[in-house]
């Protein structure tokens, strides 16, 4: 997970981008709050599996200590879901070290095998705790060299999962990775993402939220699935080479996947998911996974700040010699 704010070149194979990091979920993201439930759900309340897995991106040029605070960790008030009676405890675990981000199972869609790989750093288990309502709590601090270094992404990275231990009520909560404890300052030059997305959407039908999965170049062809969309609308497709693909939609407590290929100019470019809620009958506390898997089967990330910024169809216009 990461979250930072001021301006940096940030890399990707082939790739360099400035940009300003943001809260997760981010401001151009518009999502309400990620949302995980107790082991003991039902998923057909909008969560497939009950773990979260992001991942926080240091830029290399930062050296000092960092924290991440987590907003709403408590489950049991207000912003969270309740089904029938407060009884949920939910996990955060940060890990770090090799393997943290590289381990094959750290980037599924699934907690299975070693998704807990890495080095565990700090952990704590929320329930029905009152001072942790719409209040944020923070771990750290952290060394950047805590995380894993990878080459590609010049930077540190460290993990944070969200599991729900128990009950079946939802958890909603943000991220925020600081330089400081006690307040949120960005750090320059970070990013955030994760490979299966889990989040609620708002009950205004009027907000349309966005999700940013990053096509790498060897990417030919894609499957973006989504789960227990319950039908609330349309999911529209936008790249630099589509103006507006719709999407198949899920109903209650299913997944459903559209596979396509990938045009040239889509390679090295992040996509624009975009989820427009009906407006009758209006749909509250709806809540959606979606992942992303190339043609390996890989599952694809979904970066909070779009890589190369949110994409915009390029429109071609075509010339034709004027006739005699």
């Amino acid at each position: 997970m990461r979250t930072h704010i001021f301006l940096l070149l940030f890399f990707i194979p082939g790739l360099i981008f400035r940009g300003f990091s943001q809260p997760v979920p981010a401001h151009d993201e518009n999502i309400p709050y990620l949302v995980t439930f107790g082991g003991d759900a039902c998923p057909s309340w909008g969560d497939d599996n009950f773990t979260q897995t992001f991942f926080f991106l240091i830029p290399e040029e930062h050296t000092d200590p960092v924290f991440i605070r987590v907003f709403n960790p408590g489950i049991g008030g207000s912003i969270d879901e309740l089904n029938g009676y407060w009884n949920t405890k939910v996990n955060f675990s940060v890990y770090g070290g090799e393997g943290a981000w590289s381990d094959p199972d750290a980037q599924g869609t699934d907690p299975v095998g070693n998704y807990r790989s890495g080095n565990l750093l700090a952990s704590r288990t929320f329930g029905n705790e009152p001072e942790y309502d719409g209040t944020w709590y923070t771990f750290g601090p952290f060394d950047p060299m805590e995380g894993e270094y990878v080459e590609k992404f010049r930077g540190n990275v460290l993990k944070i999962i969200a599991q729900g231990i128990e009950g079946n009520d939802g958890n909603l909560y943000r991220y925020f990775l600081s330089t400081q404890p006690d307040q949120n300052i960005a750090i320059e030059g970070g990013n955030a993402f994760a490979y299966s997305y889990t989040f609620r959407l708002w009950d205004d039908p009027r907000q349309v939220s966005s999700i940013y999965p990053f096509i790498d170049e060897e990417t030919i062809s894609v499957r973006v699935s989504n789960f227990d969309w319950d039908y609330d609308g349309i999911i529209r497709l936008v790249s630099v080479a589509r103006k507006g693909q719709l999407l198949s939609v899920s109903g209650d407590d299913e997944w459903i996947e559209d596979e396509f290929s990938v045009e040239t100019d889509e390679r090295n470019t992040s996509l624009h998911l975009q989820f427009h809620k009906q407006s009758s009958p209006v749909i509250r506390n709806n809540n959606v996974v979606v992942n992303i898997r190339n043609q390996y089967d890989q599952a694809l990330p979904f970066y909070v700040i779009p890589i190369g910024g949110v994409p915009q169809y390029k429109y071609s216009i075509g010339v034709r010699p004027r006739g005699n």
